[in-house]
Formats: structure tokens, C-alpha cells, sequence
């Protein structure tokens, strides 16, 4: 199991391809029950995996390690050959584990390695101790186990002195390993005296040296990173440089080594300004993507980073010189957005690659406003919905998203109205947001009418049902909270499932009146979410701050704010520490009021204004807010002074998290005769400090404010019987909901934000396993149901939104804590309203919920941060 840092080079490369050539051919004459067919197996994946290493074509290793893994199978324990396929298949996962990280592959190769092996074995005595030991230390859970194989290692360099150069290789690599995780300078010290060491091995005329030299350069590179050692830099190139010398043109390792050295280049001109490195790393990448034709697979990489030199050179410049013509002999900025295109349409590059490329064109081209930037957030936005859908879990695509920008959205739209296309930026906010909600809405699609139009069509709606209810579904959990299943397995089995249905979306595209199947809407159908009122999106993005408002049957309205994102900031700050200050009789809360004037004059009231023009008084309104904009109490927006202006005296305010959820929530279902409602109380739930007294009386209250049982079917779930299964069942059985208990918050993990029941939590990744499609309405009487996370707000997760994504029509939540007072007069006043001609009409629940905080203003007890904490969501 010994393994060096950078493998051994091929000479002659046509030699192993014929080799690889005659494997193949081998396998094909040999069927699946042919005794020579392990042989012929196990000669093929040796031969593909020393092709990986020698192209270091680190992508492809997936290939030899499937064909090495087919050899195993058919060698079962007991077989003589098998402990040497174990221990080749192991090498190659430890291999691709060192280059992809992928912690799978080392838990693989740590089970092969755990086997029982024969006392002879295919390597020398002494190594095979060494293995041994390295194999017990490795199958601890101990975070010292590599301690203990580097020791070993060491005791090794005096006793085995035959394997001098792969042990140095070894330990290379683990010391660079424990560096990374640890941070000790001594490892990184130690690592480059061993490596230094190793060269000395590799004298001039050696076929290794080149690669004995780039291990060197990386490691000294990588201590010029952590210490900031000029010396340590211009070592890095001069063994690179010579490393260069010994691949000449025709070397299969030549663009790397470009690459190599043209990176280097380019650091050292970022840290001394010398633009002759600039230069010279140009032009280094040049030669390196001159020698990866259009196919292979580091084109891309390469593509990217020349990109990103031509960008810097232009921003040194400061002039047109790099302006002149997109040919790829031109030096110019064009070229470099022609590079980054390239790369980011690279398809064999993997969607993650493709991703990080097309943002950092979106970087440069915004950068500089360029003439490629809108198609460059097309693109991203494009590949982000396409990376995320292949992210097999829910919060793992959460965690992902983390990862990338959060403003992409807005600063495309931002973009499509500095061209003047206000359309088109609401087809990107609607297209780059909310994307996780969506992509779930996508599993639960219904396909009725085309079910009808043939016997292949309904064919493809039954294969698209399926496999969508495979996608849909959560990964199996252990009581511990930890996966039941390998989770790389579980990821590449989501993928191909992904793949699978991505294909029957294609093919149903080609149905009569299907070609836009679950693509992104077009404005045309996105206006008619104005229907009933107009909708305002709000855009926060570093160039501007806008809001758009659209009308049912007018073109859309752009309005430029007089506000930016440091002051949006700052205002949501403010109103966050003013919420309980001061918290006595209106007029107190003087923090409070002062940010709701600072948002009256700066967002709503240059929007109220246009909306006077075609909006009447007292009509609704919806908004649809972008990142920051997403923490702003919108709808109690005003001056707060003797006969002073408010949203809340001329329009009755919705929020919706997208036009398509709104557009969703509108969509009519047969109603019963009898309306199924559940009033849902917890007052003393698992771990709570303090129980809520006001849970009993609230609900009885609700009781009595409904219609009679012909009208309504009243059913109550409190105390010992309000447990997360019982509110489950509840909550799938009635399409009417009232909870009344504590509600938490997660924001570290959103989708753990939960309500509290008496056994456990019942969290929003619960609720997104539902179907409540023919829900009409859920009250939140709950702390904090309604408030998103910071890490992505335009993804607004929260209970609130959680139903209304799983179809709840209409939906009011929390802005943040609420107390039982304000809690038992306003439910009082909201359902009086709501049910004051003895009927149930969720689309009353905006204008009920508008009349009972008006009905409370009159209330002099009642603090104001109270008064406008509720909030609706939806139709």
C-alpha cells in the first residue's frame, strides 16, 4: 500500500493505449462466465488507472475503480487472486480520495484493507508488516490514527531502506494531510525537507525528477500561501521551471506543468505588480490550452484561469489595449469572456466546475459591463438549478447554497433593467430564487390533461409520477440522527435517478402543448399572478436598489429607490433591536417608529405613490422581497405621527415568497360541504422552560368563533394528545389549521425550525414531505414563523412558507415573539372578521387579519411591535 505524491511518469504513452487496446479486446472475447475474464478485468483497470495517473486525468478514475471492483466480485474470499485485486481497488479509491476528497472513497478502501489476508501475499515480508500496521491504525476512530501511521512510516525509513523513495512519497503526503487539518508549520516544514530529500534521490537523467521537482514546487508554494515567504515563491518557479524543462512538447504531463508555473506567476503578480509575471503566465496558460483540444477534460480549468489572467491584465491596464477584437491571439477582455463562456458550457467539466466558472464570469463581466453579463447570469443561474437538483437531500442543497452568492438573482435583474428590459428581470428573480421550494414543487407536478392525450403519454405521466416520488422522497435516518445508507451511494444512485428524469422531462416537452414543461416561466404567464392585485418585487442589489411593480394587463413599472444595501442594512439592524424596546404604550417605541419612517421614505412610499395611479384605496396588495428586503415589516411602513401617511390607511398587504407560489395558491379544488378544521395547542412541549397557559383558552376561543358544525368540522389536539404524530395526521386530515404553541427559529438549519409538540419537535422538513395541495388556511399562532435566515434569504424558509410551498393557500405567520395577550385579542378580532357572515373563505384571511390589527391600533395597552407582528402569506 505504498503510494508517492505524484506517479511515476509513462514514456511512451502510445504504448499504453495499444496496451489498454488489446485489455479491451481481451475482455469482449471473454463472456461473463469465462474463467479468464477476472484476469482480463483486473489487466484492463490496472491499465486505465496507470493512464489516469500518467494524464493525470483525475475525473476518469471512476472508470478503473468500477472495473476493478467488477474483478472482486468475481473473486470471491477464498480465491487466490483476490487479496491482490483488495489491495489494487484500495490503492486506487486512496488515490482518488487524495485527489477529489471524497470521504466515501477512503472509507472503501479502509474495509477492503480491513479483510482477513493470506500469510503469503503478492508484496515483500517487510512491507507487508508495514501494511498491517498502517491497516490497524487506519481502522480506529481515532483522530491520532494518522499520528500513528506516520510514525511507522518514520521507523520504516531506517529499516527499509530499498523503498526509501515511495516511504519519503508516503510521509510527503501524510505530514501535507495532517498540515491541512492541524496547521502545524512543523508538518509543512518537515514535509519539504522530505521532499527535498526525495529529489536528492532523483539526480539529473532520473525519469522521475520532473515529478520529484513539482512536488516540491507545490509544497513550498503551499508554505508561501501560509507564511507569505517570498523566497519560498521564487524557489516554487525555479524547480517548476526546470520541472517544464524535462516535459517537452509531446510530454503527456507538458500542460500541466504550464499550468503549474503559469499559476505561480500569476500569485507572484499579485503580491509584487510586476506585470512582465502577468505576461509571462498569459502567455504560459496559452501554450497549456493550445496542447488540450476542444474535448479534453482540463480544457476547461485551463479556459477559466487564462480567463481570469486577460481580466487582470485589463484591470492593470486601465486602457483599451485589451479591447481589440475577440480572436484568441488578441489580447483582450473579450477573449477573456470568450474563455469563461467556454468553460462554463463545458459539459464534461461536471456541473460544480461549470458553475464556479460561469460565476466568475459573471465577476468579470460585471466588473468591467461587459456585453456578455446578462448571458453570463443566465448562465449561472441556469447551472445553479441544475447543480442543486442533483443534490440528493433537502439541507444539503441548503448547506450548498451557502457556498455561492446569495445576490445572484437580484444583481441579474439588476442587470436586465440597466439594459432597459424590466420583463426579463422579473423572469430572472422568478427563475434565481426560492430555488429549493421549487425544485420540490417540480416532484409533486400534476399531469392530468396530458394523461389523456394518448396511451404513450399516459406512459410518461406514470414513469414521471414514479420516479419523481422516488426523487421526493427523504433519506433514510438512523435514530442518531445519521444516514442508514453509504452516503455516496445514496448521492450517485439520487444522480442517476436525476438523469433519469430529466430525460422523461425532455420527452414529454415534445407533447402538443407541452414544449415549456417545467421550464422557467415566461413574463406572459407570470403576469397573471396580478390578477387579483398588483404584485411589488423589491430588488436589493449592489448596484441599486428598484422596486417592480406588475399589473395584470399593463407592462410592468420600474422604480428606482432612494436607498442602498448599507442603508437597507443598517435599517434592518435598527428595526431588529427596537422589536421588545421600549415595549410600553404606542408612541414609546420611539427606536421602532423612527425605522418605520426611515422605510416609509425610502422604500414603500415612493411605491404607494405609483400604486395611487391604477391601484384604488383599500384594494390588496402583494410583495415579493428580495434578500434584505425579506426582514422588512413592509406592511407597517409609515410616519406614525398626528394625520401622517401609512401603507396600512390606503392598501391591505400580502407578501408571497414567488409569483408562481401565488399564482399555486389561487388554482380552485371542489370544497367539502363541511369544512375540516384542527385547532392545534401545545402548552407544555419536550424541553420547554415554562409552559403557555393561554393555549386552552385560545383555542376554545377559535371554537366559538366558527360557524356551526354543519359548516365547520371542529376538531381539538392539545396537551398529551398533541404529539407529532397525532399533529401529523391532523394536519394531513384538515384543510383549516390553527396552531397555537411554541414555535422556534433554527437558523443555523432552517429546515429544523420547528413547532414544539409534547414528544418531540414537528419540524418544516416534516411538513415538506406533505401533499397539502387542497389545504386552504393556516393560522400560526406561534413565535418567529414567518422570519428566513441570513445565509439565504431568497430561498425564505421558514414554517410560514414551508405551507404555503406545500400548498396551504393562505397562510398568516409571525415576524418574531409574540405574547399571549396579543395573541387572545387578535385572534378574537381576526376570526369575528373572518367569519362574520357564517362562512369560510380563505381568500378573506388578508382583509380579516387588516381589520384586526386596525381594530387593536385603538388598544393604547398594546405595544406597537405587537400590533404589526402578524403577516399573511398567499392568495
Amino acid at each position: 500500500m505504498v503510494f508517492s505524491h505524484d506517479t511515476a511518469e509513462v514514456q511512451n504513452s502510445s504504448d499504453l493505449d495499444q496496451s489498454i487496446d488489446h485489455f479491451e479486446h481481451a475482455l469482449d472475447i471473454c463472456p461473463m462466465d469465462h474463467p479468464c475474464r477476472p484476469a482480463a478485468l483486473f489487466n484492463l483497470a490496472t491499465a486505465k488507472f496507470l493512464n489516469c495517473q500518467a494524464n493525470e486525468t483525475y475525473l476518469d478514475l471512476n472508470i478503473p475503480i468500477s472495473i476493478f471492483q467488477d474483478a472482486l466480485d468475481l473473486r470471491p474470499t477464498g480465491h487466490p487472486d483476490r487479496p491482490v485485486t483488495q489491495l489494487h481497488l484500495a490503492i486506487a479509491l486512496l488515490y482518488h480520495f487524495a485527489k477529489r476528497g471524497i470521504e466515501a472513497d477512503h472509507n472503501a478502501a479502509k474495509e477492503l484493507l480491513s479483510e482477513e489476508w493470506p500469510a503469503t501475499s503478492m508484496l515483500p515480508i517487510s512491507l507487508n508488516q508495514l501494511v498491517d500496521r498502517v491497516k490497524w491504525c487506519l481502522q480506529r476512530d481515532d483522530p491520532h490514527a494518522l499520528d500513528e501511521v506516520i510514525s511507522l512510516h518514520y521507523d520504516a525509513l531506517d529499516n527499509m531502506h530499498a523503498c526509501r523513495r515511495q516511504l519519503l512519497g508516503n510521509l510527503d503526503v501524510m505530514l501535507a494531510t495532517r498540515f491541512e487539518h492541524r496547521g502545524s508549520d512543523e508538518d509543512l516544514d518537515q514535509a519539504i525537507t522530505l521532499q527535498s530529500e526525495s529529489l536528492a534521490l532523483h539526480p539529473v537523467g532520473h525519469p522521475d525528477r520532473s515529478s520529484s521537482l513539482n512536488n516540491l514546487a507545490n509544497q513550498l508554494f503551499t508554505r508561501f500561501g501560509h507564511r507569505g515567504n517570498a523566497k519560498d515563491l521564487d524557489q516554487a518557479i525555479a524547480l517548476h521551471r526546470e520541472a517544464l524543462a524535462l516535459r517537452p512538447v509531446g510530454h503527456t504531463l507538458r500542460s500541466s506543468s504550464l499550468d503549474n508555473l503559469a499559476v505561480q506567476f500569476s500569485t507572484r503578480f499579485d503580491h509584487r505588480g510586476n506585470v512582465e509575471d502577468l505576461d509571462e503566465a498569459i502567455a504560459l496558460h496559452r501554450e497549456a490550452l493550445a496542447l488540450c483540444p476542444v474535448g479534453h477534460t482540463d480544457r476547461p480549468m485551463l479556459l477559466n484561469n487564462l480567463a481570469n489572467r486577460l481580466s487582470t491584465r485589463f484591470d492593470h491596464r486601465g486602457d483599451a489595449e485589451d479591447l481589440n477584437g475577440p480572436g484568441e491571439d488578441t489580447e483582450s477582455l473579450n477573449v477573456a469572456m470568450h474563455h469563461f463562456e467556454a468553460a462554463a458550457n463545458f459539459v464534461p467539466g461536471g456541473l460544480l466546475f461549470r458553475l464556479r466558472a460561469s460565476l466568475s464570469w459573471v465577476h468579470h463581466a460585471d466588473l468591467h459591463r461587459h456585453g456578455t453579463e446578462l448571458e453570463a447570469y443566465e448562465t449561472s443561474m441556469q447551472l445553479m438549478d441544475a447543480y442543486m437538483s442533483a443534490t440528493a437531500s433537502i439541507s444539503s442543497r441548503h448547506s450548498a447554497m451557502k457556498d455561492f452568492p446569495n445576490t445572484l438573482a437580484a444583481d441579474a435583474a439588476s442587470c436586465a433593467l440597466r439594459s432597459g428590459d424590466v420583463r426579463r428581470a422579473v423572469e430572472l428573480l422568478e427563475q434565481g430564487r426560492t430555488i429549493i421550494w421549487t425544485q420540490m414543487t417540480r416532484l409533486r407536478t400534476p399531469l392530468d390533461s396530458l394523461q389523456t392525450h394518448s396511451d404513450h403519454a399516459a406512459a410518461l405521466v406514470k414513469r414521471f409520477r414514479d420516479l419523481s416520488s422516488l426523487l421526493d422522497k427523504p433519506p433514510a435516518i438512523h435514530v442518531d440522527g445519521s444516514p442508514s445508507v453509504d452516503v455516496e451511494a445514496a448521492a450517485t444512485r439520487y444522480r442517476r435517478l436525476v438523469e433519469n428524469w430529466d430525460g422523461v422531462v425532455e420527452e414529454i416537452r415534445t407533447m402538443e402543448g407541452f414544449s415549456r414543461f417545467l421550464l422557467p416561466p415566461m413574463f406572459a404567464d407570470l403576469q397573471e399572478a396580478a390578477r387579483d392585485g398588483p404584485i411589488i418585487m423589491l430588488i436589493a442589489s449592489k448596484s441599486s436598489c428598484d422596486a417592480i411593480i406588475i399589473k395584470h394587463t399593463q407592462p410592468p413599472t420600474s422604480i428606482l429607490l432612494p436607498t442602498d444595501l448599507e442603508k437597507l442594512t443598517s435599517l434592518v439592524l435598527v428595526l431588529r433591536e427596537a422589536i421588545g424596546k421600549d415595549a410600553g404604550p404606542i408612541g414609546n417605541q420611539i427606536a421602532l417608529i423612527k425605522g418605520l419612517r426611515k422605510l416609509w421614505v425610502d422604500v414603500v412610499r415612493p411605491v404607494a405613490e405609483n400604486l395611487g395611479g391604477f391601484a384604488r384605496r383599500g384594494s390588496r396588495i402583494w410583495w415579493c422581497p428580495t434578500l434584505l428586503f425579506n426582514f422588512l415589516p413592509l406592511h407597517a411602513a409609515g410616519e406614525y405621527r398626528a394625520n401622517g401617511e401609512s401603507l396600512s390607511q390606503q392598501y391591505i398587504s400580502s407578501y408571497t415568497p414567488s409569483l408562481t407560489a401565488l399564482m399555486r395558491a389561487r388554482r380552485s379544488h371542489e370544497r367539502s360541504p363541511s369544512v375540516p378544521f384542527a385547532a392545534i395547542g401545545q402548552n407544555c412541549p419536550a424541553g420547554a422552560p415554562f409552559t403557555l397557559d393561554c393555549v386552552e383558552p385560545e383555542l376554545d376561543l377559535v371554537r366559538s368563533l366558527l360557524p356551526p358544525p354543519l359548516t365547520v368540522s371542529f376538531t381539538k389536539i392539545t396537551s398529551v394528545d398533541a404529539t407529532k404524530s397525532r399533529a401529523l395526521h391532523a394536519l394531513q386530515d384538515n384543510t383549516w389549521l390553527h396552531f397555537s404553541c411554541h414555535g422556534t427559529q433554527n437558523f443555523n438549519d432552517p429546515f429544523k425550525s420547528a413547532f414544539l409538540m409534547r414528544d418531540q419537535p414537528l419540524s418544516l422538513i416534516d411538513i415538506t414531505q406533505m401533499d397539502l395541495s387542497l389545504h386552504q388556511f393556516a393560522f400560526l399562532s406561534a413565535c418567529e414563523t414567518a422570519v428566513g435566515d441570513f445565509a439565504t434569504p431568497d430561498e425564505v424558509i421558514h414554517l410560514a412558507a414551508g405551507l404555503r410551498f406545500a400548498g396551504v393557500k393562505s397562510v398568516i405567520g409571525t415576524l418574531w415573539k409574540v405574547t399571549d395577550s396579543t395573541v387572545q385579542r387578535l385572534v378574537e378580532a381576526f376570526y369575528k372578521n373572518l367569519c362574520e357572515d357564517g362562512k369560510m373563505n380563505s381568500k378573506r384571511a388578508a382583509q380579516a387579519l387588516h381589520q384586526a390589527v386596525h381594530s387593536l391600533a385603538r388598544d393604547k395597552d398594546m405595544p406597537l411591535d405587537q400590533r404589526i407582528v402578524f403577516m399573511h402569506i398567499g392568495a
